[in-house]
């Protein structure tokens, strides 16, 4: 990692997010509101580009947040980006699977800081950042089930890096919210903050670590991902997991998920 200049100011010229720079904290606000900040792929490649400049200028934190006062932090998937039928939703290069990718491969670490709603696949682009930090009006609601999507792997594996098995089903099998408040109970966020002192908590742990050696952060992040994802699965149990995974987006169940999401109204699910 380059060594992070004394201090930088940089705006990029985004649409759908805001991007700065400075003293080595770099600043990622999701500002799509007339989307919900939904994780489109337009929104998606420009939080990829703006971590690639991080990078690239050497940033020691990066703080991923919507603007102040956002009511959604994020709603998730953009659903009509989601194949109807007969492809997996959630492959290699599906604009979410990218994303947390990125956030995880990212060499410094990576603060989510929230407020409002966080729903389904943004969920575990939170639960992918290596601290989070959210206000006690925050809530966070998985709702594959409620579409009849078929989570992968490396997304299920997310969560149960983040949260007791106990806890993350409830929040797949029910796509219920959970208060910010519950989830720091469980040791998933980091602490719940009142909004108005919400951003410079978050900065203050971004300058405590910016102050640390950028070089052993930034190797010890990469072991702990390697160390989560350390978990041995054998070919014929991976093949299974892939076949299940077919039968839902095969499914008319999907289909209907998906049909009911777009016309508003509630789906009718039959099992099959």
């Amino acid at each position: 990692m380059q060594r992070a200049p004394e201090h930088t100011l940089s705006h990029l010229d985004f649409q759908h997010i805001l991007s700065e720079i400075t003293d080595g904290i770099g600043t990622i606000s999701l500002n799509h509101p007339a989307n919900r900040n939904a994780l489109s792929e337009e929104l998606v490649n420009e939080v990829v580009a703006a971590l690639d400049l991080f990078e690239t200028e050497g940033v020691r934190v990066a703080i991923l947040r919507a603007t102040p006062g956002a009511k959604v932090w994020s709603s998730g998937h953009h659903v009509a980006e989601l194949p109807e039928g007969g492809r997996d939703p959630l492959g290699w290069q599906d604009s979410l699977r990218i994303l947390i990718r990125a956030v995880e491969s990212f060499p410094a670490p990576v603060i989510a800081l929230i407020e409002g709603g966080v729903w389904g696949g943004a969920c575990e682009l939170v639960f992918a950042c290596d601290m989070i930090v959210a206000t006690p009006e925050a809530t966070f609601a998985a709702t594959p089930a409620k579409l009849g999507v078929p989570y992968n792997v490396t997304g299920l594996l997310t969560f149960l890096n983040a949260a007791p098995p106990h806890i993350a089903k409830e929040l797949l099998f029910t796509g219920r919210p959970m208060t910010a408040a519950r989830l720091e109970r469980q040791g998933i966020i980091n602490g719940v903050v009142p909004a108005d002192q919400i951003t410079e908590h978050t900065l203050e742990i971004a300058r405590t670590i910016a102050h640390n050696s950028p070089l052993a952060i930034s190797v010890m992040k990469e072991q702990l991902r390697i160390l989560a994802g350390a978990n041995a699965v054998a070919p014929a149990d991976f093949e299974r997991i892939q076949s299940l995974r077919r039968v839902v987006y095969n499914s008319h169940d999907y289909t209907e998920g998906i049909h009911a999401f777009k016309e508003k109204r509630a789906p009718n699910y039959r099992g099959d």
